[in-house]
């Protein structure tokens, strides 16, 4: 029986991935053998040393100290994609009342007053105040072609952009999904120099921290819009907000709103509304818990942030020894070594890296002793060891 801790309101229809007769899910529980997470800041919490593995049931990791658990052999999962048709309704949705004004003129229509003559006098008097634009010939440049970045680009080609994408690290997977319509930028400050609108799709890591600034938002276009729904400090606030005093950008549309841009006129900013859609929840949470569920009973490694892709079918009757160690020289040597000093036959055997980690995953025609696994463990540069019995 798996021990899973919930640190916020999981989807049902996850948790439904997650059998009772092997599984046993709350909220508070000791000894967890894994923890399901959204939003929950997991920093400063004292994670139980029971832990084999975290799964964030969204695509973000910042909330999870993914660089600790990693130095414990812990992989942390999430959900990348799950939520991207939610995230890129909200980013088309947010360009479109940018580009037409709609926050301006709804909060131009809620304060007006007196009887219905005078109010549809005020509406002809005062409408070409809004006046927008449209968004076919215009040009979108998206930074980020992931699962949600793609979508993205897609969708604004259907609505006539041109449209430009940017992504050093783009996955074949994602390469087949995005329309050969999207056209190629050499860099970011290429991209940005073509683009009246901008969406930025990339994870905030140091590289990416205040990646569009002062000097990149005066390569773009006049009457640029910037469209931040991945993280709020990619953007620098400070910056936007002088390019909207000064007419240089025409709108500034994120997911997180901050005293600094709150009541600004030409700013449009949403509660962290991007994944909020019951869809979404369900996608994230069956995605995950499918994922914990597989790492559990067989060890398998699928959409982890830290750990490399990891998947090896495990056939009846064997069993799996699955060893997390740093990626140094003869590590696979020592555990075979280890294993044919006790008379353990390899039926299979995987080795994946990434980074500073490796992760083995050796089928066995036998149980595994607890001291063979004892003796692994104490291998120099070994992290973590688990026995999945055989079934």
């Amino acid at each position: 029986m798996f021990k899973i801790q919930t640190l916020n309101n999981i989807s049902v229809n996850g948790l439904e991935r997650l059998p009772r007769e092997n599984f046993e899910v709350a909220s508070e529980i000791q000894n967890p053998d894994a923890i399901l997470v959204r939003s929950a800041d997991m920093h400063k919490l004292d994670i139980p040393g029971s832990v084999k593995a975290i799964g964030r049931a969204g695509a973000g990791t910042n909330n999870i100290p993914v660089a600790q658990m990693s130095k414990r052999g812990v992989p942390v999962f999430n959900a990348p994609g799950a939520n991207a048709n939610a995230v890129k309704e909200l980013v088309l949705a947010s360009m479109l009342m940018a580009s037409r004004n709609l926050a301006q003129s709804l909060d131009f229509v809620r304060k007006l007053d007196g009887d219905d003559k005078a109010m549809h006098e005020a509406v002809e008097a005062g409408k070409k105040k809004f006046v927008g634009m449209e968004l076919p010939g215009r040009t979108l440049g998206v930074i980020g072609l992931g699962a949600i970045g793609v979508k993205v680009a897609n969708a604004a080609l259907e609505l006539g952009m041109t449209v430009y994408g940017y992504d050093p690290a783009m996955t074949v997977q994602n390469a087949w999904q995005l329309n050969s319509g999207v056209r190629q930028a050499v860099s970011v400050d290429d991209l940005i120099s073509k683009s009246q609108f901008l969406s930025v799709h990339v994870p905030l890591i140091d590289a990416t921290r205040g990646l569009i600034n002062a000097e990149r938002i005066r390569l773009m276009k006049k009457q640029g819009v910037i469209l931040n729904f991945a993280r709020d400090a990619i953007v620098d606030q400070a910056a936007v907000i002088e390019a909207l005093n000064a007419g240089q950008l025409y709108a500034y549309a994120c997911d997180f709103p901050s005293n600094a841009l709150k009541g600004h006129p030409r700013v449009i900013a949403t509660p962290h509304l991007g994944a909020s859609t019951g869809e979404a929840e369900d996608n994230c949470a069956v995605m995950v818990a499918d994922q914990i569920r597989e790492f559990l009973e067989q060890g398998t490694i699928r959409n982890s942030v830290n750990f490399p892709e990891a998947q090896m079918p495990l056939l009846p009757g064997k069993t799996r020894l699955c060893i997390v160690n740093e990626n140094v020289p003869n590590m696979v040597g020592q555990i075979s070594t280890t294993l044919a000093k006790h008379q353990l036959n390899i039926a299979d055997l995987l080795n994946k890296s990434r980074g500073d980690l490796a992760y083995t995953i050796v089928d066995l025609d036998a149980q595994v002793p607890d001291v063979v696994e004892r003796e692994i463990a104490q291998i120099k540069g070994v992290l973590a060891t688990r026995t999945i019995a055989a079934r």
